[in-house]
């Protein structure tokens, strides 16, 4: 097989990275049956077809785009190879330098060959069977190399099969919005949230340009209205999509101090006014569910799977790794409208992987769980999580812990691209370990709870695929619905703190005056220093 870093030569040789930002192309990451489909505006209008195959991404140029109309033949122009870190980029490439251009992700999803075992023998022959799963196309394809032209580019030809996924005239142009962020290349063009930098390691070449991260606006007082006006259940319509709600004055958590008890009523009602704080946590994860569809008084349980009823507006993510018995179809909760519904299901606690989509296997945060035992006392916690503020301020790390809204502290440290799970567990473990040398007599490391003898556990091992903690805003089922909240580094020294200090009925208000310390941290593409 021919050396994965040779492959990309040709892509190099077209560049010059002292002018053009873009990636070289770092570390070769190992296959993992991704591809992805750019709509690309440079000199002309094309789609570039990615495959992913031996750790970069086989490439075609297809002028009309691909199609699921079994009667159309695509040119499609087999381009060099690309380097993984161009999967996911959507934004411009400046003008004058090869590719320049705004670029949107059109499709994304996985795929596998058919009729061989060896998908880059087949490419070298110049014929290739595969299925691909995506969010706009699906079923079989095939490329098939037809000759070269004047400058000695291979052309070939992209075809559908006449399978159960075909449509007879279906275009790509009638579907020009981009699966990553819902925009067109005339909306990315006029505001683009990246660029390539060339000066940086290639996992970090793609650099938010500000403001244009989604953004959701709360309900507005009409809408709070309608829901108040319902009665135990109804349609309620939040942001143009319905939601069906019911038993809306069910009691979900006990009251406390002195407060009426929470019905699902003033869930749903918080679910939608903290939505645009909560969603930037969730919106391209997918969730895991802690439900208490009987209220927080009786036992919940962990559920993930997405019902055959769910509303065919709520966004859902096909896991095509799940081995059998494991959930395959996940929520991601990517709007108001989903949030409501996720309180009247009784989804108290939500729990968003610290990976997104569509690369599951990369972390975007490392995680730091200070997890009290049954003998830690509030002040413990806050002398452990001081211990992690020290050693991280230490390090030159960025930051911010968060209450549990139960008894603990976490702290969640963002991470650029490029980190395994492995590495974000391996690299908390190293901190986590030496601050447990600092004060052996407070942390245990077994795993068992009934083996601590009720010492706290400085917790690393969340970070692996499909671990998940607490979402920031996310309710605990503690009476009065204790809320897990970001706060500053100097608040871990507030006398007033407590893990359970805001509700859903006061941290709106919290939010409102001092902000959200965590949420300026999404996306930072931080580079965790060796240890």
């Amino acid at each position: 097989m021919t050396d994965q870093a040779d492959r990309l030569a040709t892509y190099r040789s077209m560049r010059d990275f002292g002018a053009t930002p873009e990636p070289a192309g770092g570390r070769v990451a190992p296959a993992t049956g991704r591809f992805v489909v750019q709509r690309h505006r440079a000199r002309r209008l094309h789609y570039d077809f990615r495959l992913e195959i031996d750790g970069v991404l086989v490439s075609w140029a297809v002028p009309k785009g691909p199609s699921l109309d079994p009667k159309a033949r695509q040119l499609a122009v087999h381009v060099e190879d690309h380097p993984i870190e161009y999967f996911d980029f959507e934004g411009i490439i400046p003008r004058g330098e090869y590719g320049g251009g705004d670029v949107v992700v059109w499709d994304w999803g996985t795929w596998e060959p058919a009729r061989t075992d060896d998908p880059a023998a087949a490419v070298a022959d110049g014929e290739l069977h595969f299925d691909v799963r995506g969010e706009k196309l699906a079923g079989r394809f095939v490329l098939v190399r037809t000759g070269k032209d004047r400058s000695g580019k291979e052309q070939w030809l992209m075809l559908h099969k006449n399978d159960d996924h075909a449509v007879a005239g279906w275009d790509p142009e009638e579907h020009p919005r981009s699966v990553k962020s819902g925009r067109t290349n005339d909306e990315v063009a006029a505001e683009p949230d990246a660029l390539w930098l060339s000066d940086r390691p290639a996992a970090e070449a793609a650099v938010a340009l500000g403001g244009t991260a989604p953004t959701w606006d709360p309900p507005t007082p009409d809408e709070l209205t309608a829901l108040d006006a319902l009665g135990r259940k109804g349609r309620w319509t939040v942001q143009g999509l319905d939601v069906q709600l019911t038993n809306l004055d069910k009691v979900l958590f006990p009251g406390r101090d002195g407060e009426p008890p929470v019905t699902k009523r003033d869930f749903v009602r918080y679910h939608a006014q903290v939505a645009p704080h909560m969603l930037p946590f969730l919106h391209d994860r997918p969730v895991n569910l802690h439900r208490y569809p009987d209220g927080t008084d009786k036992p919940g349980f962990w559920h993930k799977e997405m019902p055959d009823y769910a509303p065919e507006w709520l966004t859902q993510w096909r896991n095509e790794e799940a081995d059998p018995g494991e959930t395959v179809c996940y929520a991601v909760v990517d709007s108001v409208a989903a949030l409501v519904w996720m309180a009247n299901w009784g989804a108290v606690e939500l729990n968003p992987w610290t990976s997104r989509l569509p690369d599951v296997h990369e972390p975007t945060w490392a995680l730091i769980d200070v997890d009290p035992g049954e003998r830690s006392s509030f002040a413990d916690v806050l002398v452990l999580a001081g211990l992690y503020r020290t050693a991280l301020q230490h390090l030159g790390v960025t930051a911010a812990p968060k209450v549990t809204g139960k008894r603990g502290v976490q702290i969640w440290v963002p991470v650029a691209g490029g980190y395994t799970f492995a590495d974000t567990r391996g690299w908390v473990e190293k901190v986590s370990r030496a601050i447990g040398r600092t004060v052996p007599d407070m942390i245990s490391w077994e795993w068992q709870k009934d083996r601590r003898r009720g010492l706290a556990r400085l917790d690393y091992t969340q970070n692996a695929i499909n671990k998940t903690l607490i979402a920031p805003y996310s309710a605990r089922p503690a009476p009065g619905a204790p809320v897990s909240v970001p706060i500053t580094w100097d608040e871990l020294d507030d006398p007033d703190l407590r893990p359970d200090r805001w509700t859903i009925r006061t941290v709106l208000d919290r939010v409102e005056e001092a902000g959200d310390p965590l949420a300026e941290l999404i996306g930072r593409p931080q580079r965790l220093p060796e240890l």
